[in-house]
């Protein structure tokens, strides 16, 4: 499909970065299987990328139309600092004034949420130092497997290379994203278990963490 073009995100594309992050959340299906609030959930997924650092976010667009995008982030450290102080207390506000954590299904989400993690899922190496930016890819369903992943993935390293940014690092659930990773030059740093889904898929799910040096 060469008329899909890739370019520099714009704030008119908010939405529809919000709308496929949200029908893709859920290892490439919709969030709603585990989770009620979308406007919360997409507020927790993408906000950082697309309200503080936009500079860093490219979507596909076919036709006037976003079918995907890659968003990211230079320095996780800063992600971290701005997610923990600036967004995380107004996120948590929100879900208590929306009720989202008065939903069934929200609860058991939750619940199996903090058990993965007091049984210490979330522990992981901390790559930050060699591999300081990071990014999240998604594409539209009906546009896998056409090659725009390919062209999104490269235009952010290309620009990661131009702002002097040596390495980034990602984290993926997905057996098949491992593999097109690892087909881009990426190397697998770490990898790990998640057991949070296990009372929907009926089995633990993969954590893979991977890594490519720009410069």
């Amino acid at each position: 499909m060469n008329n899909i073009v890739i370019r520099q995100y714009q704030k008119s594309d908010r939405v529809s970065v919000r709308k496929i992050a949200w029908d893709t959340a859920f290892i490439g299906e919709p969030a709603s299987a585990f989770f009620e609030g979308q406007d919360v959930f997409c507020d927790f997924l993408t906000k950082y990328f697309t309200d503080y650092e936009p500079e860093s976010c490219f979507v596909a667009e076919l036709d006037g139309k976003i079918i995907g995008y890659v968003i990211g982030a230079k320095d996780t450290h800063i992600l971290a600092k701005k997610f923990l102080l600036q967004i995380f207390p107004i996120l948590l506000a929100c879900s208590f004034l929306k009720g989202v954590f008065f939903s069934k299904k929200n609860t058991i989400f939750f619940f199996n949420l903090f058990r993965s993690i007091f049984c210490g899922e979330f522990k992981m190496p901390d790559f930050s130092k060699e591999y300081p930016a990071t990014l999240h890819i998604n594409l539209a369903a009906g546009f896998r497997h056409i090659g725009v992943g390919s062209r999104l993935l490269q235009k952010y390293c290309d620009y990661l290379k131009i702002q002097g940014v040596k390495a980034v690092q990602l984290a993926t659930m997905s057996e098949q994203a491992a593999e097109f990773f690892v087909n881009h030059g990426f190397s697998q740093l770490f990898s790990g278990k998640r057991t949070y889904f296990k009372y929907l898929t009926k089995k633990d799910i993969p954590i893979y963490i991977y890594g490519k040096k720009i410069i």
